[in-house]
This record gives C-alpha cells, sequence and structure tokens, in this order.
C-alpha cells in the first residue's frame, strides 16, 4: 500500500507543470503526508475547460457512504480491482486525477525492528501518482485515493505494492475518462524503475506529527539490503 508520501511543490509550481488552472487552497509543503490529511490533486474541470490543480481529503469517500470516517480506509485503490468495486468504479470510469508528489515511504520489518524506505526520482523530478476523486456530501467535499499496483524491480525488496506512477506521456489519456483499462493500468517497465531511488531514512517519520525536510533525509547507519 501507499500509506505516506511527501508533497512539497508549490501551487505555482504545480500550475505549471501540470499546464492547469490554480482553483485549490494554498498549498503547505508536506514531508509526511498521511490518510485524511488535505492534498493537492490535478483533475479535469468542465467549469474550466482543461485541467485544475485542486485540494482534496485523502481517502476516497464514495457518494453513497454515511459520513466521511469512510475514507480513512480508502486511501488506495488497487489496480487489478479499481475498474470493478462498486466503491471505485465510477471514479475510474469518469473522475481520475493525478496526485503530485516528491515521493513515498515504505517500511520493511526486520525482527522487532522496522526501517523507514523513501523511494524517490534519483534526479528530484517530481511524480504523478494514478489517483480517482470524488464529492461527498451536500458541501461537494473532494477526497482521492491513490492507485496502486504490484512493486516492479527493486521497488519490489522494500514491499509488494507501489503506488501506479504515470510518466507525462501517460497523463493525458489518465484524464481523459474511458479507455482500455489494462493499457492505463500498466505499471512502469523496469527500465523506469531504475530511475527511482530506494532511500533509507530515519525512524521519526513513523510518527505522523513529525513533519520536515530532515525526514526524507538518507541515514548513514543504514546499508541498503
Amino acid at each position: 500500500m501507499c500509506g505516506r508520501y511527501a508533497t512539497t511543490r508549490s501551487n505555482a509550481d504545480l500550475t505549471r507543470l501540470f499546464e492547469a488552472v490554480d482553483v485549490a487552497e494554498p498549498l503547505r509543503a508536506s514531508w509526511n503526508v498521511a490518510p485524511t490529511d488535505p492534498v493537492p490533486l490535478i483533475r479535469m474541470s468542465k467549469e474550466h475547460e482543461g485541467r485544475v490543480l485542486d485540494t482534496a481529503r485523502w481517502g476516497l469517500v464514495p457518494h453513497w457512504a454515511k459520513d466521511l470516517k469512510v475514507g480513512a480506509r480508502m486511501i488506495n485503490a488497487r489496480a487489478e480491482t479499481v475498474a470493478e468495486l462498486r466503491s471505485f468504479a465510477p471514479s475510474f470510469a469518469k473522475r481520475r486525477c493525478l496526485v503530485p508528489a516528491d515521493g513515498w515511504f515504505e517500511w520493511v520489518r526486520d525482527g522487532k525492528e522496522k526501517q523507514a524506505f523513501y523511494m524517490t526520482p534519483a534526479d528530484g523530478s517530481p511524480l504523478a501518482f494514478a489517483g480517482l476523486w470524488s464529492a461527498w456530501g451536500p458541501e461537494s467535499v473532494l477526497t482521492c485515493s491513490v492507485v496502486t499496483t504490484a512493486a516492479v524491480g527493486g521497488l519490489a525488496r522494500v514491499h509488494d505494492r507501489m503506488p501506479l506512477v504515470l510518466p507525462p506521456e501517460r497523463w493525458a489519456d489518465w484524464l481523459a475518462g474511458g479507455g482500455e483499462p489494462e493499457r492505463l493500468l500498466r505499471p512502469l517497465s523496469a527500465a523506469e524503475v531504475e530511475a527511482i531511488e530506494i532511500r533509507p531514512v530515519g525512524p521519526t517519520v513513523g510518527n505522523v506529527r513529525n513533519d520536515g525536510p530532515e525526514l526524507i533525509e538518507a541515514d548513514p547507519r543504514v546499508t541498503l539490503f
């Protein structure tokens, strides 16, 4: 799963990167995004006739849910079932989005200890996770999920799942709606995965109250596998 990630770029940076109109709240850089936090996303807007940068609560809440608490259990949607499950299928068909990120965290257990790792492009370029969005309740609260897929290449040594990362040439098709699920949901190639650094980091990221750039600094005491 993807349960913690970093997203630190500004409204101006993201609107430029994704060629989007800014309708989002002012973004706060976060190196430790947790479920139910407000996060930036890129979605299509009929009103603006194109892409917009918006803000959503992380954890998709279907329109039929009784309250927002459902979203805490729906931060991820599995690529293998996203087009079929009642909770996600309507959004997969019509309300897909991109979730900007700098990188994501996973933990590897070694006995009683857990080691945190941060996965991020080695060249510092941004990531776009495949996402879904939905509007819930009379106030149309915007919520979202990150689509996950089986981990590829060296990333499988850290966790068996990873976010479905979309390179720029796939953004338009993902945002368009419709399309063939098998093509839309294909994972990164082995060559593309090699560009992602697996960085051991300190244990403080495990506490959601901690935040700051120090959370993604490499821990020199840890040897990578």
